[in-house]
């Protein structure tokens, strides 16, 4: 059976109900991803273009994604979802030019879709999975801490989550390095 007609993704484009049916429906984003992961299983698919679109979310608040970012995008995507190094690529480039491209229409849709989908552990794995993104610069921005505290939120998770999360990576968290002394 075609993946698509499966996940109830053969609709015509434009088909999309108002905007609460919407969010009840599959993202046209993961809906991209998931076309090209069709030879896994069509909930697995979901969770992985989900699980990506979400950690590019993290790397784009400062209006770019770095190399370093996009090189741990690929390492998480790679070990989290069991995904080769080819796979992971297109995944991550998919998701990064998705997250670029559609982030004010598509970036509450998809997180809470992968929300639906994720057990408690797994929504604390991707918390964690966001600040080694944001860390992978040695740095996390003001706005790259922001956008995981609002992605929390959109998770379900409990402040205590986030700052569970956040404590592993407090030496790169900005506002809380030290400034080296001036002479």
């Amino acid at each position: 059976m075609d993946i698509r007609k499966l996940l109830g993704l053969d609709r015509p484009a434009g088909s999309r109900e108002g905007s609460a049916g919407a969010d009840r429906d599959s993202s046209e984003t993961v809906r991209t991803i998931v076309d090209r992961l069709e030879r896994l299983d069509p909930e697995r698919a979901r969770y992985i273009a989900a699980f990506a679109y979400v950690l590019s979310r993290v790397a784009h608040p400062d209006l770019g994604i770095s190399a370093e970012e996009t090189r741990e995008m690929e390492r998480l995507t790679r070990e989290r979802a069991g995904l080769d190094g080819n796979e992971a690529t297109l995944v991550v480039h998919m998701a990064k030019s998705r997250a670029v491209l559609f982030a004010a229409t598509e970036n509450y849709i998809v997180t809470r879709e992968f929300a639906r989908m994720a057990s408690p552990e797994q929504k604390r794995g991707l918390l964690d999975c966001l600040f080694a993104v944001s860390a992978s610069d040695e740095t996390i921005s003001g706005p790259e801490e922001s956008e995981i505290r609002r992605i929390a939120g959109e998770l379900d998770l409990s402040h205590a989550d986030f700052i569970a999360a956040r404590s592993g990576y407090l030496e790169y968290v900005a506002v809380l390095k030290k400034r080296p002394e001036s002479p």
